[in-house]
């Protein structure tokens, strides 16, 4: 669960999507960021559109909100399940989450 130091994806756009596949309904990543993440009625953690609506397809992403965005790598870095996957916008690459390089 590694990823580029904090500093350097602070300042990056990012989205974030979930493997519901792996997910273990922990639920760490809904106390971090509840604006980002929520849970659905199959108990598994979704991510949130800026409408608030859950994105239900697999591998939906979404935008990260700048004031956000610390929450969201911490959250993929803690999860038990290794589910949470935080991609640069720009590019596409893994900043934090279970494929991202150390």
């Amino acid at each position: 669960m590694g990823g580029a130091p904090v500093a350097e994806v602070a300042t990056d756009e990012v989205q974030v999507w979930v493997d519901q596949d792996l997910c273990t309904g922990d639920g760490l990543c809904v106390q971090y960021a509840p604006e980002v993440f929520e849970f659905d009625v199959d108990g598994l953690a979704y991510v949130k559109g800026p409408d608030g609506e859950l994105q239900q397809a697999p591998g939906a992403r979404v935008g990260v909100p700048e004031h956000l965005r610390l929450e969201v790598i911490d959250s993929a870095r803690e999860c038990p399940g290794e589910c949470i996957h935080v991609v640069r916008a720009s590019d596409g690459v893994e900043v934090a989450g279970p494929d991202a390089e150390d």
